[in-house]
């Protein structure tokens, strides 16, 4: 018996949450507040062009169930070692909340073969201001897991200063970074 990956996304989420009710789970927790609407801040999340404003030269983005939520921090990469590649949307609640598997970086090859789960919430805060939280879980424990949680631990405060940044001072300048990611290697 086959299962699509909108259920086994379901499920995986349930069974999160079953587990979650046993013992206290391991979690990224972060948060920041925006200078924009939740429209724009919503905006920068779930298209294609939004995500590319703050989070990664490349992407693709389509909000719909199962759509791909993949985020290329090595656009020259194979397909595979771009960064968040094949990573799905698991569900949306329009300009409140987004949810999406993901995955660990290249560098962890064991853990990168399994899925977490990641939930940003939009909270706003008037016309002028957005509350954005992220919740990342689903983590196994131990090696490369552990890796892994410590990896994220650091990088998602940044994605989300670069957020912030992205509307206080404008969309990320992408261009110094795929120009070291061309350059050859030194020797």
């Amino acid at each position: 018996m086959s299962i699509s990956f909108s259920k086994a996304a379901i499920l995986l989420v349930l069974s999160l949450a079953s587990f979650a009710s046993l013992a206290e789970e391991r979690a990224i927790d972060e948060k920041i507040t925006v200078k924009a609407s939740v429209d724009e801040v919503w905006k920068a999340w779930t298209t294609t062009e939004g995500i590319k404003s703050f989070f990664a030269p490349d992407a693709k983005v389509e909000l719909r169930v199962d759509g791909p939520f993949e985020i290329y921090m090595n656009p020259f990469a194979e397909r595979g070692m771009k960064g968040a590649d094949d990573m799905r949307i698991i569900g949306f609640q329009e300009k409140k909340m987004l949810t999406f598997t993901w995955n660990a970086p290249p560098s962890l090859p064991e853990a990168r073969k399994q899925r977490s789960v990641v939930i940003v919430r939009f909270i706003s805060r008037g016309d002028v201001l957005t509350d954005v939280t992220l919740h990342h879980v689903g983590w196994g424990e131990g090696g490369e897991w552990d890796k892994a949680y410590d990896y994220f631990s650091k990088s998602w405060p940044n994605v989300l200063k670069n957020l912030k940044k992205r509307f206080d001072d404008g969309p990320v300048d992408w261009k110094p970074w795929l120009e070291r990611l061309k350059a050859p290697p030194k020797k």
